[in-house]
């Protein structure tokens, strides 16, 4: 192919699929002249071509071959159609190459692509690389071959007028002079000039076609693509291409120490430099001496690396034109203290500042290139260590690479540095990166649910979400725990979802490590930070999106306990004795007496106006003092409005009603009517009703979320699943013992019932330090004793039917064949086995028969005893299987369980403690059945007189004005203190220190 055409073709434009074009633009070259090679006798040409393979009419020019000393490719060859194209398959490897414009590389990696050198060696790494890569990552990196087309070995393999789809090339040992294609390449390009087994040729080509790449920018890229020249040893022969590539200003980097032509660049480039100039007169005179010093010097190295080289001059001028380029090349040595991709990253930056116009901050491209290649360390390192001042416009670009490409580290870099993130995301910009999000990505398709799900909320209201927010520190991360959680869950990829979990859990240590910090600095705004509703997040708050989040490590925090304890307690002092409150709950004069202590009137005031989870707070100034309330009602109100009085009051009388209950089944319960039910039973029923009425304002009532919002809410908590079940056997149970034909079948529930409310019981301990978290070990003990049982069922109904059918030829009973089948063997686990139906040795006193008239009436039948033997066999594995391994097995697993959940119980409790303590905050004052009073009460407050709930203020605080401005300004301060701390702590270990020695 000519190499002209072939640069022209690569950027033209034709049809896939015609390929009548290719032989058109694309040539070859064939030698029209033959000129004699003084060294073979004149059996050669100097092409390379032997004189019997050239064509008559360049033996038949005697006049031309007589005057001419020299080949020249574009004198001495003319252009012919291309016959050498299409797809290439190497015989063997079962590899086929070919290009598609669809295929989107990281990288091209381009050299002479023959199974020789560098080339060959080029070959074999990324024939490593793409095993060990994903397929995802398979063609990041694209080997391309450009190679002469009078160096290739069984060249004429690839010819055809009509193209080849594909070729088949058989790689052979080559003679002396060519060179077989390396199969591990996807792309060849082969310059023809003419020539046979001279290297060279292609030399021109390549110099251009890297200059055009170095000026294209695809698609949305930041950048023009950057192009690395490196020369590892290399022969004279590469002194041509060296020199080429300098003058379009392309990087080199030179690998010191390989040997041929890279010790000599690297040892002018190093110990070469010329002489300084004389400040006195003679200028001229001067500077032809330091030139003639300098050429000599060069001519000392040349001579020392290449003694035998023959046309000294041509070298040294050459060589002379690559010195006065030297500020484009890199020399690397294998010793040195950077890495070799940091010294690569580096030679590109070099070699775009030479590029850049003088208008343009120098360190723009540098910084583009370190975002490309995802280095932020040499960011850091090199561009933002305090030397240089940047804009705002020169940070917009990489910003909007890093967030569109998934580079965190560089936001956070960039907005440290001082990019303003609410400036920067503007509604357009915040459009384009939502757009650049592929549509069939999990994040994509959960932004659309989220759209959809606000749109079909509100369509007045708008929230806001911006995970680099700063504003908000503890929100957010939280917020972006919660995010990465659901995600989480919709990846299919165990890598992904394994990286999104972890990095989940790092936002959430970052949440708890910042709010610490607040706490540790001031504990009444830390107070005010969990509850304040926030405007970006659709008024959720802290412990919101943390319950909703299962952020257990953040509840964990002392400052969040605390919180909860303020609530828990009220205005009652933390710490009073249990039986002082259930005392004066039985005798409430006692709330007016010295019994119980509550908070001063100047401590409950400070108390309100730190943390102000009393009432809302507005953000403007008043100078109206609130109302003081009499000492009678102001007492009352403290004392049954807290969350721990109406937990106390819930534990007592639901302990009454599981008496009542009780007393109910066991001594009072009547026959139908019109002689039952009694007048305790009746009781019983309207207990359950205002049972029945709170669960009815739990779920529907409270909060402002949507009917179906709420109720899937509701069902989400196991122990409303309780609830429901208890009331709806005891509605069940009710209905059926007013029937005379259904009486016993409705005790029956009701006892079943009462079964389901006890063990509602155990939701109450939750409270308590020691056994909450034996709740939840419980819970998981139940969840691992499923799996036990479905491994037990397997083997008792395999036991179970081979012994039954081994011990009793016939028996048409269902009901004993269940019974010996499943009950039986399940009751050999506990040591009940029948030995006498077992061993024809003992007596077996059962009424049986053999008659089969009568075994189908319903007699039993007898036992066989021919296969005893095999039943003994099968129980023994029996037991040795379930009594020893799968019981064992079910110890092992439940000290697991024990063990996991015991070694993280305080975190498990301090969870779940929060629940408690939201459900009994919500609650009315009174508990059933006198909770039907607070029913009324709210009814009349809410829907007639319209007063608004004040105790949702403390779980929920509403900051407007100067008092958001001041909380959001103290919780970035602090932020920003526990990240300097982190930084000084990371740079004062071990590590930082040998990294910033080993710099310097």
């Amino acid at each position: 192919m000519n190499e002209n055409e072939v640069e022209e073709g690569a950027v033209a434009l034709m049809p896939k699929r015609d390929l009548s074009w290719i032989p058109k633009l694309l040539k070859k070259r064939v030698c029209t002249t033959f000129v004699e090679d003084s060294f073979s006798n004149g059996g050669r040409c100097q092409c390379g071509a032997t004189r019997d393979s050239h064509p008559s009419v360049a033996l038949g020019d005697y006049f031309s071959t007589a005057i001419v000393s020299h080949w020249d490719s574009t004198q001495h060859s003319s252009e012919q159609p291309t016959d050498a194209y299409g797809e290439l398959e190497f015989a063997g490897a079962g590899k086929r190459h070919s290009y598609s414009e669809e295929e989107e590389p990281g990288a091209w990696i381009i050299t002479s692509g023959l199974r020789e050198g560098i080339g060959k060696c080029v070959g074999e790494a990324v024939r490593d690389h793409s095993t060990a890569v994903s397929s995802v990552n398979l063609n990041k990196v694209v080997p391309i071959g450009i190679a002469p087309w009078g160096m290739v070995h069984n060249r004429l393999q690839l010819v055809d007028p009509e193209g080849s789809f594909p070729a088949k090339y058989l790689v052979q040992n080559a003679p002396r002079g060519t060179c077989s294609l390396d199969n591990n390449y996807k792309a060849f390009l082969l310059v023809d000039d003419g020539t046979e087994g001279r290297k060279g040729g292609e030399v021109g080509f390549r110099g251009r076609l890297e200059d055009y790449i170095s000026r294209q920018r695809p698609g949305s890229a930041s950048i023009d693509i950057p192009v690395l020249n490196m020369l590892i040893s290399g022969q004279v022969s590469m002194v041509e291409a060296l020199e080429i590539s300098l003058k379009n200003s392309m990087p080199w980097l030179v690998l010191a120490g390989s040997g041929g032509l890279a010790n000599l660049v690297s040892d002018i480039v190093e110990n070469v430099q010329s002489a300084p100039m004389s400040a006195f007169g003679g200028a001229e005179e001067e500077e032809g001496s330091s030139n003639m010093e300098l050429r000599e010097r060069i001519t000392m190295k040349i001579k020392k690396h290449f003694p035998s080289e023959q046309d000294m001059d041509k070298l040294v001028d050459k060589v002379l034109s690559i010195y006065q380029n030297k500020d484009l090349i890199s020399i690397y040595h294998t010793e040195g203290v950077d890495d070799f991709d940091t010294v690569m990253l580096k030679v590109l930056v070099q070699a775009s500042k030479q590029r850049v116009s003088v208008s343009t901050n120098p360190y723009v491209d540098e910084l583009k290139l370190a975002v490309t290649w995802n280095r932020v360390d040499i960011a850091k390192s090199e561009l933002f260590s305090g030397n240089i001042d940047w804009k705002y416009e020169d940070l917009e670009v990489s910003m909007t690479d890093a967030l569109e490409n998934d580079k965190p580290q560089f936001v956070r870099l960039f907005i440290v540095n001082g990019l303003n993130i609410m400036n920067y995301l503007t509604y357009g910009r915040l459009e384009g990166l939502y757009n650049s999000i592929s549509k069939t990505s999990q994040a994509a398709m959960l932004l659309q649910h989220l759209l959809e799900e606000r749109i079909n909320e509100s369509n007045d209201q708008t929230c806001h979400v911006s995970l680099y927010e700063c504003g908000e520190a503890v929100l957010t991360a939280l917020g972006g725990c919660k995010i990465l959680r659901e995600l989480s869950k919709l990846e299919i990829e165990t890598a992904a979802k394994l990286s999104m979990k972890e990095l989940a859990t790092k936002f959430e240590c970052m949440a708890h490590d910042v709010f610490s910090t607040c706490y540790q600095t001031k504990a009444s705004y830390s107070d005010k930070l969990l509850i304040r509703k926030s405007n970006l997040w659709g008024d959720a708050t802290c412990l919101k999106m943390a319950m909703a989040t299962d952020a257990r490590y953040f509840f964990s925090n002392d400052g969040v306990q605390s919180l909860l304890s303020k609530i828990w307690w009220g205005d009652m002092e933390r710490g009073t004795e249990l039986w002082k409150l259930a005392l004066t709950m039985i005798i409430p004069p006692l709330v007016y007496t010295n019994l119980i202590d509550f908070k001063s009137e100047n401590s409950e005031g400070d108390h309100e106006d730190s943390n102000n989870i009393r009432r809302p707070t507005k953000g403007t100034a008043t100078n109206s003092q609130p109302k003081k309330r009499p000492f009678w009602l102001s007492r009352w109100t403290q004392f049954w409005y807290a969350p721990v009085t109406s937990f106390i009051g819930n534990v007592v009388t639901y302990f009454l009603f599981l008496f009542l209950y009780a007393y109910v089944l066991l001594v009072d319960f009547k026959p139908p009517p019109p002689e039952g039910p009694a007048v305790s039973e009746y009781l019983l029923y309207f207990w359950v009703f205002t049972i029945v009425c709170e669960e009815i304002r739990e779920t529907f009532i409270v909060g402002s979320k949507t009917f179906c919002q709420r109720l899937m809410l509701y069902i989400q908590d196991v122990w409303n699943k309780f609830d429901v079940l208890a009331i709806s056997l005891f509605i069940a149970g009710l209905c059926c013992r007013m029937f005379s034909w259904s009486y016993n079948t409705g005790r029956d529930i009701l006892c079943m019932d009462y079964m389901v409310f006890t063990l509602r019981l155990i939701h109450i301990f939750a409270i308590h330090r020691q056994l909450g978290p034996k709740i939840i070990i419980l819970g998981k003990m139940i969840k691992d004793a499923f799996f036990f049982l479905f491994f037990l069922g397997v083997w008792l109904s395999a036991y179970g039917v081979a012994n039954q059918a081994l011990l009793y030829q016939y028996d048409p009973s269902p009901e004993r064949a269940f019974r010996r089948v499943l009950y039986r063997p399940y009751l050999h686990i506990f040591g009940q086995i029948p030995v006498e139906e077992i061993d024809p040795g003992k007596y077996w006193d059962r009424d049986c028969t053999d008659n089969l008239t009568l075994i189908n009436e319903g007699k039993e039948p007898c036992r066989d005893t021919s296969h005893n033997w095999l039943v003994v066999i099968l129980l023994v594995i029996f037991l040795l299987v379930t009594n020893i391994l799968l019981v064992n097995l079910l110890i092992a697993t439940f000290s697991y369980t024990f063990s996991k959940v015991q070694e993280h119980s305080d975190t498990y409790w301090k969870f779940q403690r929060y629940n408690l303590i939201v459900e009994y905050h919500s609650r009315p004052t009174l508990a059933p059945p006198f909770i039907i009073l607070s029913h009324i009460n709210l009814l009349i407050k809410r829907n007639l007189r319209k007063v608004p709930s004040t105790k949702i203020h403390r779980f929920a605080l509403q900051l407007k004005g100067r008092d958001a401005n001041k909380l959001v300004k103290w919780e970035t301060f602090q932020k920003e203190n526990f990240l300097a701390l982190e930084s000084k702590k990371r740079r004062g270990t071990d590590s930082e220190r040998l990294k910033r020695m080993t710099a310097k």
